[in-house]
């Protein structure tokens, strides 16, 4: 069972596919939380599958694919698309603007 606080409210949740869009946040098709404005902080404890979302700070890793304008993360399974991408390993290719990371197995594009 995984864990998210959002703005320092924490919800159990069985899911691991987070996507931030239109003021809501959304687990695996379910809507956690609705009616959010401006800065929204998101912790999530358990393994991360995919993350879809304005800006992206991750204290871990992902499996899979990472959508978001700003992402600073650990090892990322999948894709990264964003403005600013800063990464340690990313296996799969990175679209972006601006790339920071140590290793990376797919293309970049920029």
């Amino acid at each position: 069972m995984n864990s998210i606080t959002i703005n320092g409210e924490s919800f159990v949740c069985n899911g691991k596919n987070i996507v931030s869009i239109n003021g809501k946040i959304i687990v695996d098709g379910e809507v956690i939380k609705e009616g959010l404005s401006g800065n929204v902080t998101i912790h999530f404890n358990g393994d991360l599958a995919n993350l879809t979302c304005a800006d992206a700070v991750i204290n871990g890793n992902v499996s899979g694919d990472v959508n978001a304008a700003d992402v600073k993360c650990g090892d990322v399974g999948g894709n990264v698309s964003g403005a600013d991408v800063r990464c340690n390993n990313v296996k799969g290719k990175i679209t972006a603007a601006s790339v920071k990371i140590k290793n990376n197995s797919g293309d970049i594009k920029m």
